[in-house]
């Protein structure tokens, strides 16, 4: 192969249209935009616009709101539970969380938990600890010989749209930066007193040091009234 042979596959590449190229062209003169006015122009949307009354999208009335705080659960029924036990996905000796239903197929995506229901038979006896279980599940698995661990409820983290976390946390970083202040002035002020005390003064030489220094005074005052030789 070489370079002048390199070339797209059959029908990889469209040829594009040439148009206002004259009216013989069959894309000539309003080069298929249709006649002047303001859709035959580019950039402009005039989706929803209906002649200046009101649209429909705003005539229609709204309902619900979206909750950003909404847990979501992953419902799993007892009688799943045995089918997965049945084809040795689960191991009956061990406990059942969530780590287990997701290693067996049950549960799959983000979630907030897992929830059991009582949907279904269950034969063998599991101990099964999740986020959230109906009465029926409940007495279902302990029918069974089971047991139903139910976790502490989950708080869902705040978003940061909210306006009351962000008080919450402008409060809190408020706090800690007026603790900072407070112990950067406490130690300062600690350091200044230890700078403002005297110097402790130095101990008086014991009796024993004053006495060999006198004898020695005295032996250099004796060498010196000492008159030399002729």
């Amino acid at each position: 192969m070489r370079l002048n042979e390199i070339r797209d596959n059959e029908g990889a590449h469209r040829t594009s249209k040439r148009i206002g190229r004259g009216i013989g062209s069959g894309k000539g003169k309003t080069a298929g935009k249709g006649h002047k006015g303001q859709k035959a122009r580019s950039g402009v949307s005039l989706l929803g616009f209906e002649g200046g009354q009101m649209p429909l999208h705003r005539r229609l009335p709204k309902r619900g709101f979206k909750n950003v705080f909404r847990l979501r659960f992953a419902e799993v029924n007892v009688g799943r539970l045995q089918v997965a036990l049945d084809d040795g996905r689960i191991d009956g000796k061990a406990k059942v969380d969530e780590q287990a239903l997701r290693a067996a197929g049950l549960v799959k995506g983000h979630i907030d938990g897992v929830r059991l229901l009582a949907k279904g038979e269950l034969k063998a006896g599991l101990e099964v600890e999740v986020s959230g279980a109906s009465k029926a599940a409940v007495a279902a698995v302990e029918k069974a010989g089971g047991k139903v661990i139910v976790l502490p409820k989950k708080e869902k983290p705040e978003t940061r749209g909210n306006a009351a976390s962000r008080k919450a946390a402008e409060a809190k970083a408020k706090a800690e930066k007026k603790a900072k202040l407070e112990a950067e002035r406490e130690k300062a002020k600690l350091a200044k007193e230890e700078a403002a005390e005297p110097a402790p003064k130095q101990a008086k030489a014991p009796k024993a040091a004053k006495a060999e220094a006198g004898a020695g005074k005295a032996e250099k005052k004796k060498k010196a009234e000492k008159p030399k030789e002729a």
